[in-house]
């Protein structure tokens, strides 16, 4: 799944989201959408429009998806870092059965840690992928542990040392980044080995190439034999997997249709034999239901926590088709060659015919793994290249969740819009079209983006290891920056007015170059994949762009701003650089992709990024949301299940920790 990851979005006008198919979610109705705020986060809930729309045996569906994607919660928190679950398993210990002061200021504290750990799905942050720490002192933690009877036995070494586990995935280039990362895919292993042992594996000039590695930890033994464990019944994380497949079957049994069936006993198939060839069978029977309102992901799919991009996270998600927002995304689809056929890149590197783009707008019925609490605003499946040239994919842009970060936002007087734009004209841009413009940048990555261009015959999908993803999201986001602006999608009914594309371009590169980096800490480098894009873009486009002022920096008051002075121009930037981004991709050229990110996407502005902390902090916003799920209740009247509801908790340490009891299996 190719990531757009949710920013804080603007809400466009009513009436041009509703021309669009896009259904404006009510404000005022007395629904509180966020539930609570710690360090820097924010929790929310989602609503789920159409549930009640649902048959009986729709919502049953949707219920055993959910109990499947739920089950795989500790196999991601184990993959993060081993350590992960023994740290889980106190702080849940203490916040169930502590019994001491939990009024004071260090209890409190440490609250906010057993919080933070939840949303990170362990001890680093979810985004920055550093370790953080207790505020409470270490004694204080260990009394915790010695009042609930859990011993130490090195724990609080992991939980406060700052050289145990420094961080999750290592972006230390200058070392050895599969020894320096915390997540638990390697063991006694070097970069170098792993390297060596999957270039004597993998045939590159295989069509229908597997993606090796993508499902096992690679360990070297006593006897010095470096093996792959597979995560399958019967090997790691058997436990959690036997769960998932339980739930997976009684899904079956009520799938919508026979594709969903056939498509769900691949995937248990897969399960149980760990065979990636499977795993590919899996999503080319997956691609063919277009047809289903209820539809879901489970398994290990992204790499973007591998510092090799080759080991998968596991993540689950179950969502319903939102029909009428769904007739923009299949606009898109319906015109997706005319797209590929007008993309400004080598001509080598379109594809000659595309295949089976399946796009569709969604709402997010359970959030589960790598997607929760923090959840993509896009999704596109599969990610292996040549299913996708050959099978095609489906794109999706998640509606509830969008329009959740709306109204939550609305719920705070202060905005990073007024902050960070340079004029009223700029900000009142944004207001009118700001919502709009973005929900189709999204559609345009997802949808056609990621699944525009092809490979040259031998390169290999991870000829860019490190930089793949960072690059692909670029390649993805220059995409539909492009074609945001072009006349065709006036002309298709999808963008409501030619001058709406110049508020994503004017809030893509206010985010760019200054307003995302108030999810980094003071002093250190922009790391997370989605980030590194933008940044990339918008100083590339700054710097290329500097003698015509295309992007202008301007100080008033002491305080810096962007201001793009000529769209077009800019368009055309994004242009160049889609161009060469798809050629390093196409071509495998390496050098010229690391170039490119450890030139304009790494390092930022130490006296820019203080400034914009100062800026950001006294508006008392959470640079980072996530999600609780709600709760689907089954409604039993004599013995047998007569409907499914749903119930919007607010309790995000409740949901939390009824989770650990109920789907802990590790």
């Amino acid at each position: 799944m190719k990531k757009a990851i949710a920013m804080m979005m603007i809400a466009g006008a009513a009436a041009a989201l509703a021309a669009c198919g896009v259904q404006e979610p009510a404000a005022g109705d007395g629904f509180k959408y966020t539930v609570d705020a710690f360090a820097d986060l924010k929790v929310m809930r989602y609503k789920i429009p159409g549930w009640e729309e649902l048959t009986l045996r729709q919502k049953e569906y949707a219920y055993h998806l959910a109990e499947a994607a739920k089950f795989g919660r500790d196999i991601l928190w184990d993959q993060n870092c081993k350590d992960n679950l023994r740290v889980r398993h106190a702080v849940e210990a203490i916040l169930e059965d502590y019994s001491g002061d939990r009024e004071s200021a260090e209890f409190k504290d440490f609250t906010v840690y057993a919080k933070r750990l939840f949303f990170s799905n362990g001890i680093h942050h979810h985004y920055a992928e550093d370790k953080f720490f207790p505020a409470c002192s270490r004694d204080y933690f260990a009394s915790l542990l010695v009042a609930v009877g859990v011993p130490d036995e090195g724990l609080l070494d992991v939980i406060y040392d700052p050289d145990i586990y420094p961080q999750r995935r290592s972006t230390d280039t200058s070392g050895d980044i599969v020894k320096l990362s915390a997540v638990n895919f390697y063991e006694g292993v070097t970069r170098e080995e792993v390297e060596r042992y999957y270039a004597g594996i993998v045939d590159p000039d295989d069509p229908e190439p597997v993606s090796y590695g993508l499902n096992t930890k690679v360990v070297k033994g006593e006897d010095g034999v470096i093996r792959e464990l597979p995560w399958k019944i019967g090997g790691l994380y058997s436990p959690a997997i036997e769960k998932i497949c339980e739930e997976l079957d009684k899904a079956r049994a009520v799938a919508e249709n026979d594709i969903q069936a056939r498509a769900i006993g691949i995937l248990m198939d897969y399960y149980r034999t760990g065979d990636l060839r499977k795993w590919d069978e899996f999503n080319i029977e997956w691609v063919k239901d277009t047809l289903g309102t209820v539809d879901f992901i489970n398994g290990f799919i992204e790499d973007y926590n591998d510092p090799l991009g080759r080991k998968a996270s596991w993540e689950g998600y179950v969502n319903i088709k939102d029909a009428a927002a769904s007739r923009r995304t299949a606009i898109l689809s319906a015109n997706a060659q005319w797209f590929e056929d007008n993309a400004p890149i080598d001509p080598r590197f379109r594809k000659p015919v595309v295949k089976g783009i399946s796009a569709k707008v969604i709402n997010a019925v359970c959030l589960a793994g790598d997607s929760y609490p923090s959840t993509p605003i896009g999704i596109n499946l599969p990610n292996a290249d040549w299913i996708r040239k050959e099978h095609g994919s489906k794109s999706v842009t998640i509606s509830n969740i969008t329009h959740t970060y709306d109204l939550s936002a609305q719920e705070s007087p202060n905005s990073t819009l007024a902050e960070f734009a340079w004029s009223k004209e700029e900000i009142a841009l944004a207001k009118q079209w700001g919502g709009i413009a973005d929900e189709i940048h999204t559609d345009l990555h997802e949808c056609l983006g990621h699944a525009s261009g092809q490979l040259l015959p031998g390169v290999s999908t991870t000829a860019m290891g490190e930089y793949s993803s960072a690059l692909e999201e670029a390649r993805a986001d220059l995409f539909g920056l492009y074609y945001a602006a072009d006349p065709k999608l006036v002309e298709l009914g999808i963008m409501p007015d030619p001058e709406a594309y110049k508020a994503e371009y004017a809030n893509y590169i206010r985010n760019g170059m200054m307003v995302q980096f108030t999810r980094v800490a003071p002093g250190r480098p922009n790391t997370e994949a989605h980030m590194q894009n933008r940044k990339l873009i918008a100083e590339w486009c700054y710097e290329k762009g500097a003698e015509r002022k295309v992007i202008e920096k301007k100080v008033r008051d002491g305080k810096t701003y962007f201001v793009v002075n000529d769209f077009q121009a800019l368009r055309g930037l994004f242009a160049e650089l889609l161009a060469e981004i798809q050629r390093i991709k196409s071509e495998g050229d390496y050098q010229a992709g690391k170039d490119l990110i450890e030139t304009y996407a790494v390092h930022i502005d130490p006296d820019l990024h203080r400034e914009v902390l100062a800026r950001y902090e006294a508006l008392h916003l959470k640079p980072y949301g996530g999600f609780i799920n709600p709760d689907i209740i089954p409604v039993v009247e004599n013995g047998e299940v007569v409907d499914y509801k749903v119930v919007y908790t607010d309790d995000y340490l409740g949901q939390m920790l009824h989770y650990g009891k109920q789907y802990g299996t590790l």
